[in-house]
């Protein structure tokens, strides 16, 4: 089967993408509450012949384009959430709100309208489904549980068979980046409390003082990461909280400590499970107090199906060239909830260089209130994702 030169006829959407990510970056939403941006990517919808769908825990949209052809279903994905961070990149078009789109949401949002509209203008040469899922709540807590939970892997009434998303990042303009296996960590957030009897800290030898138990455990969750772990399964733990007492002179009863963690593998997260509470109990016991651990896992590993990530990697490059697809050596340590979805379907997330030309693509980084990204290249972001899914139905037609 011919696949359609989507990069081409991607070029025609283009002003408009940018237009529509512009009034999403000037008015961006945080968490599962996402009213104007829904309506937004409703009225971009409206008229393509799509089953549109909205979410009852969050503002999601789901929406689903039926082929002229039978077959299966692939899901694109596209989140829409913003950053609680103050704007200071001086655009036109920057938000005044105190919030930012400073992770690029805004253009995987367009990205996946503009997807949906090539794909719809091919639904006659289509085998099969394609479900865009339109995701609030990336940033926080996580919308893709429940919409997995709300039916969007079912949307489409027949088995979804592969799962794609593309992520802007500051990096180098138009280059794609991907691997096979794990490409993003896993993540895990650690509280805990050191219960001891405070007292005058001029009389130390008459309290049982939970402070040096939290520093030593401070310094031990460190040490761990590299005695208890392979460096090529690697762990990063890093304590970000300390809390005493809140005076100088005052040793409390309780001392806390926070930590987030990451992983890039299951059998990392077990070990995990296991060894922090047995060092954190330890250390505790032996400065004559008790320790509560709360170990709260987040997202899983986000991990590429191998076959999808070489499939993925094959047709990039022989959409935009070879020097412009990089199979990443390692995987990198942020996290993504798109690793729900990855759990259940195969499927392979990329990463998508966005820094505009002229600005150092080191500078700074995602999530920085001054990072940019290029609305140029939407045109070619939907194009890819388009392809991927229409070639990936291909596939299962034979």
């Amino acid at each position: 089967m011919t696949i359609p030169d989507f990069r081409s006829e991607a070029r025609t959407l283009q002003p408009d993408l940018a237009v529509l990510r512009r009034i999403l970056h000037a008015n961006p939403e945080l968490g599962y509450d996402l009213p104007f941006t829904q309506a937004q990517v409703l009225d971009e919808l409206a008229g393509l012949g799509l089953e549109v769908s909205t979410g009852s825990a969050l503002t999601s949209v789901v929406a689903v384009l039926k082929g002229g052809k039978p077959g299966p279903a692939v899901l694109l994905r596209g989140d829409m959430d913003a950053l609680p961070v103050v704007e200071e990149t001086g655009l036109d078009f920057a938000s005044t709100n105190g919030n930012m789109h400073a992770c690029g949401h805004d253009m995987h949002t367009a990205g996946l309208v503009g997807a949906a509209k090539l794909l719809a203008a091919h639904r006659d040469e289509l085998s099969g489904s394609v479900t865009f899922m339109f995701q609030p709540a990336e940033e926080v807590e996580g919308g893709a549980e429940p919409m997995i939970a709300e039916g969007v892997l079912e949307a489409a009434g027949v088995p979804v068979v592969a799962a794609y998303g593309i992520h802007v990042e500051a990096a180098e303009r138009g280059r794609f980046a991907t691997r096979p296996g794990s490409l993003m960590a896993g993540f895990a957030d650690l509280h805990v409390t050191v219960h001891g009897a405070g007292g005058h800290s001029s009389q130390p030898q008459s309290t049982r003082d939970p402070v040096p138990a939290v520093a030593e455990i401070a310094l031990a969750l460190n040490t761990m990461t590299t005695r208890s772990f392979d460096i090529f399964d690697p762990v990063v733990v890093s304590v970000t909280q300390l809390e005493g007492a809140q005076a100088t002179n005052v040793i409390p009863d309780e001392a806390k400590l926070a930590a987030s963690i990451r992983f890039l593998s299951a059998d990392s997260l077990a070990l995990l499970q296991q060894r922090v509470p047995e060092i954190v109990e330890s250390i505790a016991r032996a400065h004559r107090c008790t320790a509560t651990v709360d170990f709260e896992v987040g997202f899983p590993v986000t991990v590429n199906d191998p076959a999808e990530a070489e499939l993925t990697v094959s047709r990039l490059r022989g959409m935009f060239g070879e020097e412009k697809v990089e199979v990443l050596e390692h995987p990198r340590m942020g996290s993504e909830d798109f690793s729900f979805v990855l759990e259940k379907v195969p499927g392979a997330f990329v990463f998508l260089g966005a820094t505009p030309e002229g600005i150092d693509p080191d500078a700074e980084t995602n999530h920085s209130p001054r990072v940019q990204f290029d609305d140029a290249l939407l045109g070619d972001q939907a194009a890819a994702l388009a392809h991927l899914a229409f070639a990936r139905l291909a596939d299962e037609a034979g």
